[in-house]
């Protein structure tokens, strides 16, 4: 069960004029929909950054190639149930001919489509089972189909990522509408995740790559589960301009409303990923602060979230806490003065000075960890800079879910 986890509602979702899309089932997994279609309008700019695991899938090889090289890019489908991934050449030549099929239905060019896919590593993408219920997705295609399109893309996920946002520029209103989907095998970079942003103003093409490279930083490369990295992992941010006469520039107020706003936005489906985390009784924030970096303040925080022993420390609700100086230790920053270091939960004070606090209570620590949400802040009194981490505990239910994936 989802922690603290609403689930979105259709008339929580703006629309975003242009961009249509569509689901339908191809009989990929046993679900109503496996199958989703996004349909942009001519003109618009798109970006993406993708699984940095040297294993990436064929989609994620093809979306990369075809963003490098085709500036108009018109369609995005997606399969749930099947990674296409591990499979060679036949992945890649499995993942063009759906390509090529979509293209042909909607009369563009075939890199003008990015593929993506999510599930089973190592297993044939079911090309004709696709490519035969293309066209049921393009008869479903609406502006209102995007709580749909994120029930699609699910695969262990328990509920729907949809999120939007409305803000207001000197003389426009902006809409923001994203999907996402993702509960375990989650460590950047980026995690086993898909997310898909739109905007509704014109953003130009290098303005999106600057955006989406500084925003996926501090969301999505900020979360763990389980410390794995997938081999699908992509996020892509759409400008489907209302008013293409209107264009952003970087040095404005309206630039900075707008980088804020998407940063929200993906930070909102970052942590929704984590409330949703395969098996998750906790949602536990990591904040690391007084560090020389952001970078040094970040492997600290990841060095945490992904040790098994603090993970599941916090699962039982031990007050077992030695185990997280332990991570701090092991995460190969170098020279660390212990005796600045300063450690809290959810404010309380547990470690001062890189040793047991002498307020330290037990009964009252163990009272705050069985809460569902808790918050560690650790200060390395060394710096200025902070990071923040977003991860779960580690559970029985964890285990099962993932022993039993095939079965």
């Amino acid at each position: 069960m989802a922690i603290n986890l609403k689930k979105t509602t259709k008339k929580d979702i703006k629309n975003i004029k242009g961009l249509r899309l569509g689901v339908a089932n191809a009989g990929i997994k046993d679900s109503a929909s496996d199958l989703l279609v996004i349909s942009l309008p001519p003109n618009c700019s798109v970006a993406g950054v993708f699984t940095q695991n040297q294993f990436c899938a064929a989609p994620v090889l093809i979306s990369q190639d075809n963003l490098a090289v085709k500036d108009d890019i018109r369609a995005l489908i997606i399969n749930s149930g099947c990674a296409n991934a591990g499979m060679g050449q036949q992945g890649i030549d499995d993942a063009k001919e759906v390509c090529k099929s979509l293209a042909k239905h909607l009369d563009i060019n075939e890199k003008q489509v990015l593929p993506f896919s999510t599930g089973l590593i190592m297993s044939k993408l079911p090309v004709e089972k696709i490519t035969k219920a293309i066209p049921n997705a393009l008869n479903d295609l609406n502006e209102n189909n995007w709580l749909e399109a994120a029930e699609s893309i699910m695969t262990t996920d328990t509920i729907p990522k949809a999120y939007s946002k409305i803000i207001n520029l000197k003389d426009r209103v902006v809409t923001i509408t994203a999907i996402s989907k993702g509960s375990g095998m989650i460590y950047p970079n980026m995690a086993t995740m898909l997310a898909f942003i739109a905007i509704d103003i014109n953003i130009p093409s290098n303005l999106l790559k600057e955006l989406i490279g500084e925003i996926c930083e501090k969301s999505f490369n900020c979360i763990s589960v389980d410390g794995d990295t997938s081999t699908n992992d992509s996020f892509i941010l759409m400008s489907i301009p209302l008013d293409k006469s209107f264009v952003l520039k970087k040095n404005s107020d309206d630039y900075q409303k707008v980088k804020a706003a998407i940063f929200d936005v993906a930070t909102f489906l970052a942590q929704s990923i984590i409330r949703d985390g395969e098996g998750a009784t906790k949602f536990i924030t990591i904040c690391v602060n007084k560090a020389l970096s952001h970078k040094e303040a970040k492997k600290v925080g990841m060095s945490i979230a992904n040790s098994p022993l603090v993970k599941t420390a916090f699962f039982a609700s031990d007050a077992n806490l030695g185990r997280v100086l332990s991570a701090i230790g092991n995460s190969k920053v170098n020279d660390l003065d212990l005796n600045e270091i300063d450690i809290y939960i959810n404010e309380i004070l547990f470690c001062n000075a890189g040793a047991i606090s002498n307020s330290f209570d037990e009964i009252k620590i163990t009272s705050e960890m069985k809460k569902d949400e808790i918050k560690l802040h650790i200060s390395l009194g060394r710096g200025t800079e902070e990071a923040t981490i977003w991860t779960t505990d580690l559970s029985y239910k964890y285990i099962e879910i993932n022993s039993e994936y095939r079965t």
